[in-house]
């Protein structure tokens, strides 16, 4: 590259910035799908991302240190920082991965969730319990982290004011899941499947 262009005002205030906060949210987006990796167990990617990670981290820096008197470069930093978080996070709903339980507590019978989420493939615990003022039933399902929208819409058309609460499960050793053919059949209400079909 020509000297003369890497010392002008279009690189320095422009391209060089510019390429500074590509770079962070380059390596922070990374960064965000590393420490997933590694809260899924991940033991062999995690690794691989975090290399990647470092290495345009120091590139990102180096060229911070080589320019402290360009405060451009530094709000470009912090600009690639704040980015960076978001398309993380972004990529880490469209990866959608690992396992979750979804805990359901109503006070309607259930009854007819328990068989819907059962005849779409969704394996079921249900317990009887007490809750402060009535009986209860508690349901538990496991289910892959990309069906969750599927599954909190099950939940909202059978009973809206059911208390559900949806957590990570690091490790799953056997269980009832779904497969593409038992999510794309019939189930006992089908109005409220077709409802659930186009996105209500």
């Amino acid at each position: 590259m020509d000297a003369s262009f890497i010392n002008s005002d279009i690189f320095n205030y422009l391209i060089l910035p510019l390429l500074i906060f590509l770079s962070r949210v380059l390596d922070v987006s990374i960064g965000t799908l590393r420490i997933i990796f590694v809260s899924k167990g991940r033991k062999y990617v995690a690794p691989i991302l975090g290399f990647f990670e470092v290495f345009i981290w120091l590139l990102a820096i180096s060229s911070i240190m080589q320019n402290l008197d360009n405060y451009v470069n530094f709000v470009a930093y912090a600009g690639g920082f704040a980015a960076g978080n978001y398309v993380g996070m972004q990529l880490e709903e469209k990866i959608a991965l690992g396992v979750m339980i979804v805990r359901v507590i109503t006070q309607k019978p259930a009854d007819k969730l328990i068989t819907t989420l059962n005849t779409m493939g969704f394996g079921i615990t249900s317990v009887d319990a007490r809750g402060s003022k009535s009986d209860v039933n508690i349901i538990y399902t496991i289910i892959h982290r990309n069906e969750m929208k599927k599954v909190v819409g099950i939940i909202k058309e059978y009973n809206p004011r059911a208390f559900y609460s949806v957590e990570d499960v690091r490790y799953v050793n056997e269980g009832a899941f779904p497969t593409r053919r038992t999510l794309l059949g019939r189930i006992p209400d089908g109005s409220a499947f077709r409802r659930w079909r186009k996105g209500k």
